[in-house]
């Protein structure tokens, strides 16, 4: 199906509601051209340095830190209704352990501006390029969030994805 690009933040308000309520979907790809994907419910869209950027929230342990380690770019799909499973299992299995996208039967279309490909099932997905990134540390962060977030000190990477481009169907 064809895509347009849209304005960055066309769909914010659609972006922030799915990162509180049932998540969104990450997309990575690393040096060995496999795609993953994983469920993610935080992050920000925003601007920074002047420009828009998408910034997610990877843990160390997760196949997909190893993954966006390995590359210069991911995207973020905004699911379809109807894609309670896709999430479901994109959130709770592996790549390590399976290929999410051959058993959930999902589209893996080329990056339109980056590498990294999107989910052709989803509506609108955001192309970004990792400009930067953050390792958290327990030293730095409220006492409180370490306690309730980061018990077995399994820490978050933040990158800091450049959106190159937003696209939905048309």
């Amino acid at each position: 199906m064809a895509r347009k690009k849209v304005d960055t933040f066309e769909h914010i308000d659609e972006t922030n509601q799915l990162l509180r309520e049932g998540g969104l979907l990450l997309v990575s790809q690393g040096k060995d051209e496999k795609t993953n994907i994983m469920t993610i419910g935080w992050g920000f869209l925003g601007t920074i340095w002047r420009k828009p950027y998408f910034v997610i929230a990877v843990r160390q342990s997760r196949y997909t830190y190893k993954l966006l380690e390995e590359s210069n770019s991911f995207t973020v799909c905004l699911p379809a209704k109807g894609m309670d499973k896709v999430l479901e299992v994109c959130g709770e299995q592996s790549g390590r352990d399976m290929d999410k996208c051959n058993s959930l039967k999902l589209t893996v279309e080329k990056g339109l501006t980056i590498d990294t490909p999107f989910i052709g099932e989803c509506p609108t997905h955001y192309e970004c390029e990792i400009k930067y990134k953050n390792v958290l540390t327990p030293e730095a962060l409220d006492k409180e969030i370490v306690q309730e977030v980061y018990p077995k000190r399994d820490m978050h990477v933040l990158y800091y994805g450049e959106v190159k481009g937003a696209y939905t169907l048309i």
